[in-house]
Order: structure tokens, then C-alpha cells, then sequence
């Protein structure tokens, strides 16, 4: 290719020479010189040819490698590749993330106040998120989303949580592979931990108001920790999922620790797969290890009145979770039903300070508690869904050694049934009600009304199964 592009370039040269017989040179002196003319001209068309293939190569090296993560090394690209450094990084929206928003609000009628609200035999951390929540009209909490492609090697997403207070907490981010191959995907930041069905979703997810009492009694609503998470999806025609996590173990059923090692580690296996062209599912099972010290804890003394006690110890929970989902033919859109199920159990050993404020009596502590509930979900048209949940909370009997007395015992399970009905007139917008017999606190009925909204605007990745 080279050397005929010189050639031609030659030729070009040398046709206005030949176009006329009266104008050629006709002395060996003056050939002599034409001849040295046009290797001159070859020479230097030759030397800027070379110039510009080596601009090239630049160039390319730029373009297939990531931009420099600071601006001084930035500085250190040549010059000469500036433009292919600038269209490599220039592409429309190349470092602009997808943003999204979730906006949640609605109107809660309860029948007991919600200020004292709890679960008869479970303690809970100090500031939970259980329960109704505030009456009235409220602002939910809505949701920031942030996501992008940060080169071909990683992805960052972040989810950022505006509370109905005013306040703001990072639900999520982090970065994660998307090339490492073979299956394996690595995470690493703030994330949902992938125990369970339902924890691993963010709440304009869900299918109900609330998330159901085992969650709220044994992970604390739900459970996100600092840390890694490691996923590897089987090669296999059945849907296989094997999973790790090591965290900080920063909320509960874990505490901030302090300590240079995890605080958290969980392991999780799931599996699912298709049953002819109508019927799908997902079962799994998963095992959370977390440590806490110092962890604030309030529950009611046998005497009915609200104390503040202190946890150090750790804590293992056991999740099993199956879902399975019915759409004529696959086809969703008219109509389909999907119905799932989970069941936690959770093992505290260590040591609990009674009513740390008064008596702040020490003693060893075990309580091996437990949980489940059922939910079906009903699209009986297109738009329209029904849906029906029950559970049920096991507390188990508490050793709380020299403490015992300080505290009822009881063989009260909490438990719970809803209703909902939600009309969703795209996959943007959502309107529901629920109506629930909350019969957390032993002797006291909770008769409860929801009506929610949740809008969903801008780039939103799509739910998980």
C-alpha cells in the first residue's frame, strides 16, 4: 500500500511534465535535476507518511485505554494524540451517568399509636425503621439513583436516600466488574447483601408498603453492609448462583465494630429454572454471620416500661426463600401471578447489659428466634394487581441469665395479615392501598390503612427477578 501510494504520488508529480513535449528537459543536466526533484519530493512525502502512521498508532493506544484519572496525567498524553484522545472520551453522554428518581409519599391510619410500636419478645436496635410509621400524610422516603459505565472494565452506581425528616443516608455505591469472565462478578462498596429474596431490593420494589416482620425483627428491615460481594453465575442451562460477602458488619443484626477484620460474612446459593413456557422459579438458601458490640437495644421489661440495653456477641441467620411465577404463554402484560415465600432464623449468643441507664446488669445472653411469611401477588388485568400476605414471628424462649426475671416470659407470636390493591398505569407510576391487622404487640390490634404513590422519573435499570 505504501509503496504505491508513493508511486501514484509520483506520477501526479511528474504528469505536468509530461503534458507538453515542447517544456521536457532534453539535456542529460536538466533530466539530472528533474530526476533529483522528484526524489526529493518522494523523500519528504515518505518522511511525512511515516510521521503521520506513527500518529496513528498513537492514537489508537489512546483510544483503547482508559483516560487518566487525574488531570496531570492527563496532561501527559502527546500532543499529536490529542484528537483521537478527545473522540475516545468525547462520544455523546460518555461520562454523563443515567439518573433517576423515585418520589413516595402517601396517607397511614392506624388504630394504636405508632410511637409505641413494637414486637412482644424481639429487641430491636436502637432507631429501627419497624412498624407504620408516622399517621397521616407524609413524605416516604424517595430515592436518587446514579449509574453509569465507568470503562470497559467497571460499573458504578449509587443510591442516595432522602428522608422524610429531611435527612440523607447513602442506600448504595459502589463499583462492580463487568468483564472479569467466566461467570464471576465482583462488588465492592455499600450494598444491599444478597441474603434471602426480598433483601437485595429497593423498596419501590416491593410488593407492599413495608417489608414483612421477619425482616423487620431479625435484619433490621433490611440488611446493607461496606464491603465485598463476589457473584458466579453457572454455565449451565439451569439457573445456578453461588455468592459471598465480607463486610464491615455496620447495622444489624451486626454492629460497627471497629476492628481491622470483616464484621460480616455471608454466603448465599440460589437456584431456578423454567417449567414449560408458563411457569418459572427460584429457590435459595443463604447464611449471615455478623458481630456486634456495644449494640443498643430496646424492648419492654416485665413491667411493661421501655428500657435501653446493650448487646456484644454474634449473631447467625439462616434464610430459605422460593418464588414461583405463572404468565400464560410468558406473557406477562395481561395478566399473571406470582407467589413466594420466605423463613429466617436468627442465633444471638454473648452478653446483654439490662436497662443500661438504671440497673446496667451484665449477664450471658442466647436467644434463637425465628420468622416466615407467604404472599401472593395477583395481575387479574392488565394495570391491576391483588395481593395477600400473611406471617408469623416466633420468639423462642430467651436465656437471659441473671436478667431473667427482668423480663416477660411468653409464648406470644407477633403476626400479621394485608391486603393490597395497586393500580400501576405504566411501569413508571404506581398507586396502592393496603389494608392490615398488625397484631405485633401482644393484646393490642393494630388496624391499618395505607395509601401510597411512587413515581419513577428518568433512566431506571431494570428490577431483578
Amino acid at each position: 500500500m505504501h509503496k504505491i501510494l508513493s508511486a501514484s504520488f509520483a506520477l501526479a508529480l511528474a504528469a505536468p511534465f509530461c503534458a507538453s513535449a515542447d517544456s521536457a528537459p532534453t539535456t542529460p543536466s536538466e533530466i539530472q535535476l528533474l530526476r533529483q526533484e522528484i526524489e526529493a519530493m518522494r523523500a519528504a512525502y515518505e518522511a511525512r507518511l511515516q510521521a503521520m502512521e506513527q500518529r496513528l498508532v498513537v492514537a489508537e493506544r489512546v483510544a483503547a485505554t482508559p483516560p487518566p484519572a487525574t488531570a496531570d496525567a492527563a496532561l501527559a498524553v502527546p500532543a499529536a494524540a490529542a484528537p483521537a484522545a478527545a473522540a475516545s472520551v468525547g462520544g455523546a453522554n460518555a461520562f454523563n451517568p443515567a439518573m433517576s428518581l423515585i418520589l413516595s409519599g402517601g396517607y397511614t391510619r392506624t388504630s394504636r399509636d405508632p410511637a409505641s410500636y413494637h414486637l412482644s419478645g424481639f429487641q430491636l436496635p436502637t432507631g429501627a425503621a419497624a412498624g407504620p410509621g408516622s399517621r397521616g400524610f407524609s413524605l416516604a422516603e424517595s430515592e436518587l439513583g446514579l449509574a453509569a459505565n465507568i470503562d470497559p472494565w467497571l460499573r458504578g452506581t449509587a443510591n442516595i436516600s432522602l428522608h422524610p425528616d429531611d435527612t440523607v443516608s447513602v442506600e448504595e455505591a459502589y463499583i462492580q466488574t463487568t468483564s472479569l469472565g467466566n461467570g464471576f462478578s465482583l462488588k465492592a462498596g455499600r450494598f444491599f447483601s444478597g441474603v434471602g429474596y426480598l433483601n437485595s431490593q429497593h423498596a419501590h420494589t416491593w410488593d407492599f408498603v413495608d417489608n414483612p416482620l421477619a425482616y423487620q425483627a431479625l435484619l433490621g428491615t433490611q440488611y446493607g453492609d461496606d464491603g465485598l460481594q463476589l457473584h458466579w453465575l453457572a454455565p449451565t442451562d439451569q439457573y445456578i448462583e453461588l455468592g459471598a460477602e465480607l463486610g464491615r458488619g455496620r447495622s444489624f443484626p451486626g454492629s460497627d465494630t471497629g476492628r481491622n477484620g470483616a464484621g460480616m460474612t455471608a454466603l448465599t446459593a440460589h437456584t431456578g429454572g423454567d417449567i414449560g413456557d408458563s411457569h418459572n422459579w427460584r429457590a435459595g438458601l443463604s447464611w449471615l454471620t455478623a458481630q456486634a458490640n456495644d449494640q443498643g437495644l430496646t424492648t419492654l421489661d416485665a413491667t411493661g416500661s421501655m428500657v435501653n440495653n446493650v448487646f456484644t456477641g454474634n449473631t447467625r441467620v439462616g434464610v430459605v426463600d422460593g418464588v414461583w411465577k405463572w404468565a400464560p404463554n410468558g406473557n406477562a402484560t395481561q395478566t399473571n401471578f406470582k407467589l413466594q415465600g420466605e423463613y429466617l432464623r436468627s442465633t444471638r449468643s454473648g452478653s446483654l447489659t439490662y436497662d443500661v441507664s438504671h440497673a446496667n446488669l451484665s449477664d450471658a445472653y442466647r436467644a434463637v428466634q425465628s420468622g416466615w411469611y407467604l404472599q401472593g401477588v395477583y395481575q387479574f388485568m392488565p394495570s391491576w394487581r391483588l395481593g395477600l400476605r400473611t406471617e408469623r414471628l416466633n420468639p423462642g424462649t430467651p436465656d437471659y441469665g441473671i436478667n431473667a426475671a427482668s423480663f416477660t416470659s411468653s409464648a406470644y407470636q407477633p403476626s400479621k395479615n394485608t391486603l393490597m390493591l395497586d393500580f400501576n398505569p405504566s411501569e413508571f407510576s404506581r398507586v396502592r392501598l393496603q389494608f392490615a391487622q398488625d397484631k405485633s404487640r401482644e393484646g393490642l390490634a393494630d388496624n391499618q390503612v395505607f395509601l401510597q404513590y411512587q413515581m419513577s422519573l428518568g433512566a431506571h435499570g431494570a428490577h431483578s427477578y
